[in-house]
């Protein structure tokens, strides 16, 4: 027995993202007016979405819903399977049900559309084959055009179900633009991981953490290095009158003086001598992911962090790799 030829991997792999690529640019060709009146219709049902389909389908409509959801559009997955055995009592009046179907004459989906249509529920189909009993019955079509799988028996649901997960992500951002999603309901709808944090972590949920290392312009050296070994941050505040921000002094500027100096005596320096003036800064109300883009901008490892014009505190690239950003 030969043994396997692994190298043909790659031209199969290129294969089949070629056809899978076709299959794409022809559903993107295929959108049409007929779109934008079963997006209206999903929009103005004031119901949820119900999401159905068999086999792979079931598995992209899975996905389709929680993409959905996701983003401003009630919906929920329904396997067709399940419908006829109970699972139609998840159908409320005014819900639309999408149904994914290939081929749209797989048995299932026959049984399905008439219970459907029955209990008065708008029915848009997503199928292939307009021809079909899905293509006749539904009252709005997404059609997804294939001609071919990436499979060598043009058998496994590939291409297919591509365009069947790109026509529900179609589908989802135009509803999403008609109800005007913005950032802050992504946010309410994503509390948890990085997404979620990028959209509502802000610099204040934060900095409070940390020490507040702080010294005037007239303190000693010594002391400066007291304050910023005791406070762990890198760095030291120099505050002036009023609590405003005169600069700031980091162990590189420690460093840097200790050059200059090179072995002379630097006791009488003040934190005013070593100082770098207009620190970078950030407002205490500001994204903890705006922090982040201004430390990388600036290669810096700490921000002042004000309140108006007063020194709140330090924002530490630490703070944020542990929040997850990073």
């Amino acid at each position: 027995m030969q043994p396997p030829d692994f190298s043909d991997s790659e031209i199969i792999a290129r294969r089949t993202l070629g056809i899978e690529i076709v299959a794409l640019q022809n559903l993107r060709d295929s959108i049409d007016k007929k779109f934008c009146v079963a997006v209206e219709a999903i929009y103005r049902s004031g119901g949820r979405v119900v999401v159905t389909g068999i086999g792979k389908s079931a598995i992209v409509a899975q996905k389709i819903a929680a993409t959905l959801n996701s983003t401003g559009t009630p919906a929920l997955f329904m396997h067709a399977a399940d419908a006829i055995h109970g699972d139609l009592g998840m159908i409320q009046p005014g819900d639309v049900v999408l149904c994914l179907s290939k081929s749209g004459d797989t048995a299932e989906i026959k049984v399905l559309i008439p219970l459907v249509k029955n209990r008065g529920n708008l029915l848009v189909g997503m199928v292939s084959n307009l021809d079909s009993w899905l293509g006749g019955q539904a009252a709005h079509i997404l059609h997804t055009p294939i001609t071919q799988e990436a499979g060598p028996n043009n058998l496994a649901p590939t291409a297919s179900t591509t365009a069947q997960m790109a026509m529900g992500d179609a589908l989802a951002m135009a509803l999403l633009a008609l109800r005007g999603f913005s950032a802050g309901d992504f946010a309410q709808f994503h509390p948890g991981g990085v997404l979620g944090k990028q959209l509502y972590l802000r610099v204040s949920d934060i900095y409070p953490q940390n020490e507040r290392p702080m010294v005037t312009p007239g303190t000693g050296v010594h002391e400066v290095l007291l304050e910023m070994t005791s406070k762990r941050l890198g760095c030291a505040v120099v505050e002036a009158a009023g609590g405003s921000v005169a600069g700031i002094i980091t162990d590189g500027d420690i460093r840097r003086m200790l050059e200059c100096l090179d072995g002379g005596d630097f006791s009488k320096l003040k934190a005013a001598d070593l100082m770098s003036t207009h620190p970078k800064t950030i407002g205490k109300d500001a994204l903890a992911v705006k922090a982040l883009e201004l430390m990388r901008h600036h290669s810096i490892t700490q921000l002042v962090v004000m309140d108006g014009e007063r020194y709140a505190g330090i924002v530490h690239l630490h703070d944020l790799i542990k929040e997850g950003l990073v």
